[in-house]
């Protein structure tokens, strides 16, 4: 996709000159006459890089630029002037400007200047998604088969351009499925937009989604960029769908067919070319019929759909979710803790109707507010509603899906620890794909540490390259 390069110079030549070098070298002209234009410009259209005329009647470039640089803080600006000087040049440095050029601008000179200001500009940004993504967990944390099941699915469908509708009950992991599925398709490299349809009101919801223009309602003091808009090439993901009215559905369902839209309050039709991934709690099939919920556009999100399975479906992977959640507290500041195999089964006699995001909580309390090492079953036990069901399951023997951790819980404690460990370390490098050092950082031990603890569990790895 071209970038986009706006000049704003109020001498009708300078601009034709200027478009005409850009049109060459395969950029996308935008040419304003004013500094005041230019800003109503930046509000409605991605612009990667500002040419400025300094001298200009009304607001001249000096004055514009300041804003431009706290309203656009990534935007790349370069200045330019007939009537430059030294001390001109090293002001609008220090006040942001990458660059100062003197009319009449060298061919050779604008378009290397442009060039190295979006190079910059693009390694800006990439350090910036990646500043953004590092500390958002991506990898889901299990070995349950219907796990293996979700993971396989979101691998397979992560490269393609497929629309993706995930499902599941509350605290399943929906946004991570969604994670997932960014970092492992073609527009990793750029953020995913996310929109909780749940958060926003039913009269703003448009706005967020379509962006306003000046003037459109009561607050709109200005234009502004929508979701839809801001997700162009990228991702966008609708969270809690399900939530959304069906006024907003019906506008929805249109743009998602045409992938073109108007922002509120304007007439300028906006082209872009988005990827939506769309998450929901609810029963859709019943929403549809009870009138909640359009069925044509229900048909045009579910294109692939991938259910989250609850934590209840999936007990097995509660030790590794623990020991998971243990080390991220721990790297908090919040203390190191450690569960017994009692602990844990007993755990697993609750059907947690929260799923993972009710075992966060209740791991990072008992982390707070118990004072010893070692939690127990007897620390647990009057803190969780126990299932009468699962609780006489697990008493009689080996629950409908055991994993390898149910094997100690009748031995002693050294060798239930010892299981429980190398469970947790041979997950952990599948995740991984066996990478040592990415595996000791991901669980917080030093890479020599883990090589040790692998060798004393007879765990094999290949030698990193």
């Amino acid at each position: 996709m071209a970038k986009k390069v706006m000049i704003v110079d109020d001498e009708a030549s300078i601009r034709e000159s200027l478009a005409g070098i850009l049109s060459d070298e395969g950029f996308l002209p935008v040419p304003v006459e004013s500094a005041e234009k230019a800003f109503e410009v930046l509000q409605q259209e991605k612009i990667h890089l500002v040419l400025l005329d300094i001298w200009m009647p009304a607001m001249d470039g000096m004055e514009a630029l300041p804003r431009i640089k706290e309203q656009f803080p990534g935007l790349p600006v370069i200045m330019i002037s007939g009537h430059g000087n030294i001390e001109t040049a090293v002001q609008a440095t220090k006040m942001g400007a990458f660059d100062f050029i003197e009319k009449p601008p060298s061919y050779d000179k604008i378009v290397l200047s442009i060039k190295n200001a979006l190079l910059v500009s693009d390694l800006e940004e990439e350090n910036l998604i990646l500043r953004e993504k590092n500390p958002k967990k991506w990898k889901i944390t299990g070995s349950s088969p219907a796990i293996i099941t979700v993971r396989q699915q979101l691998e397979r469908v992560a490269p393609t351009d497929a629309w993706v509708l995930i499902r599941g009950e509350h605290g399943t992991g929906k946004e991570l499925a969604a994670q997932m599925i960014h970092r492992l398709s073609a527009a990793a490299e750029k953020p995913m937009v996310e929109v909780n349809c749940a958060a926003i009101p039913e009269e703003l919801i448009e706005s967020e989604l379509f962006g306003h223009e000046k003037g459109s309602f009561t607050g709109a003091v200005g234009s502004r960029r929508g979701k839809f808009d801001q997700a162009d090439g990228g991702i966008l993901f609708l969270d809690e769908i399900g939530d959304m009215s069906l006024k907003t559905q019906a506008k929805i369902l249109r743009i998602l067919q045409e992938q073109k839209f108007e922002r509120v309050g304007g007439t300028k039709t906006i082209s872009v070319n988005v990827r939506v991934l769309a998450a929901t709690n609810k029963n859709l099939e019943q929403e549809i019929e009870q009138g909640s919920f359009r069925a044509d556009l229900f048909w045009r999100l579910n294109v692939v759909p991938i259910t989250m399975p609850p934590l209840r479906e999936r007990l097995e992977d509660l030790p590794l979710l623990v020991q998971e959640l243990l080390v991220e507290f721990s790297r908090k500041g919040l203390g190191r803790k450690e569960f017994t195999p009692g602990a844990l089964k007993l755990m697993t006699c609750h059907p947690w109707p929260g799923n993972v995001r009710e075992l966060r909580n209740f791991v990072e309390r008992l982390v707070i507010m118990t004072p010893h090492e070692l939690v127990t079953e007897q620390i647990i036990a009057p803190m969780l509603p126990l299932d009468a069901r699962l609780l006489e399951q697990f008493q009689a023997g080996p629950g409908k899906n055991p994993g390898p951790l149910q094997q100690g819980f009748d031995a002693s404690f050294k060798e239930a620890k010892r299981i429980f460990e190398k469970e947790y370390l041979e997950e952990k490098l599948r995740e991984n794909e066996g990478n040592i050092s990415q595996t000791a950082e991901q669980i917080g031990l030093e890479r020599s540490h883990l090589h040790k603890k692998l060798k004393a569990l007879g765990i094999e790895v290949k030698l990193e390259s």
